[in-house]
């Protein structure tokens, strides 16, 4: 099986045209990824980036969330991150100089808002004066922030409980809060544990999606080559629907997940290419920017496309 799939990923990285046309590749390039990053963790394992570009050395950070991610970026300890829609707004908000380079299509039904399977609460509107854990500044705050306003309800209407996946887990296993709203493969590995129950999922939220972002300075001096990496990327992504169940071993295996947790996530996820952040993402992003503003989220209103970069050539209407 492995031997299948290695074949498929030589031959995809083979075919590619995408090219870094006259622009020379950096000597480095520094990644963050998180366990979510299907397409990354792919490419990370078969070292598609390191193939396809040998004179440049590829290092990988994992991070548990992307504010952590971001927060590494800004100081210049990776070059490139992939994270959700709302850790970009608290760093521009803080003053962060990073800049959208990609966006990924929203995943609704791979982000939830999680119950005990006896719970009394039934509905959103239940959660008021309720603990519900997140990771504060992440997608999953937008998730809460949006589901509690479908609901009627505002963010101060229940008691935010700001921890990471790993320990929100142990506090929503543990009983020591109401409700938890995470991501996958977090979400699908809880669901698959039992004694879970799915209150709200993103559908019908209206959800930006997934981002990624790169400094300024090295995003403006290696366009074509980010492009390129970020083409590796979505074809990486697209083997895991054409090499479904090759896929699926060999992230379990680098995941160090079980592989029906992997099955569950990749059942939750559209496929996904990575495209230029034209105008109607950056709008949506806008408004998902303002509404943190007026709860108070953020501290100061921020422009969104001061932190959009694009390529020469973008599909989709320019801004």
């Amino acid at each position: 099986m492995r031997n299948i799939i290695k074949l498929a990923l030589v031959g995809l990285l083979s075919v590619s045209t995408i090219a870094v046309a006259a622009e020379s590749s950096p000597e480095a390039l520094r990644i963050g990824y998180q366990k979510g990053s299907i397409g990354m963790v792919l490419a990370k394992s078969h070292q598609l980036l390191e193939k396809r570009y040998p004179q440049s050395k590829i290092s990988w950070v994992e991070f548990p969330a992307g504010p952590q991610m971001l927060e590494a970026l800004n100081v210049g300890s990776i070059d490139l991150g992939s994270t959700g829609d709302i850790p970009p707004i608290f760093a521009q908000a803080a003053g962060a100089d990073l800049v959208y380079v990609g966006v990924e299509p929203p995943k609704p039904k791979a982000e939830v808002i999680l119950v005990a399977e006896n719970s009394p609460i039934k509905t959103v509107a239940d959660l008021k004066g309720h603990k519900v854990a997140f990771q504060k500044g992440s997608s999953s705050h937008n998730l809460l922030l949006r589901a509690l306003r479908q609901a009627g309800l505002k963010f101060t209407d229940i008691q935010p409980t700001y921890l990471t996946p790993a320990d929100a887990r142990a506090a929503f296993q543990q009983g020591n809060v109401d409700a938890w709203a995470i991501w996958d493969p977090y979400y699908s590995a809880a669901l698959l544990q039992g004694g879970v129950r799915v209150l709200k999922d993103g559908t019908d939220l209206n959800q930006t999606g997934s981002f990624y972002l790169a400094a300024r300075p090295y995003a403006e001096k290696n366009g074509a080559f980010i492009q390129g990496v970020l083409a590796t990327f979505s074809e990486a992504d697209a083997l895991t629907r054409s090499q479904r169940e090759q896929s699926i071993a060999l992230l379990a295996k680098t995941m160090g997940l079980p592989a029906p947790v992997i099955a569950s996530y990749l059942d939750h996820r559209p496929p996904t290419t990575i495209k230029p952040v034209n105008a109607e993402v950056a709008a949506l992003q806008q408004q998902t920017a303002d509404l943190f503003y007026e709860n108070r989220l953020v501290p100061k209103k921020v422009d969104i496309r001061q932190r959009i970069w694009q390529p020469t050539q973008l599909e989709g209407k320019q801004l």
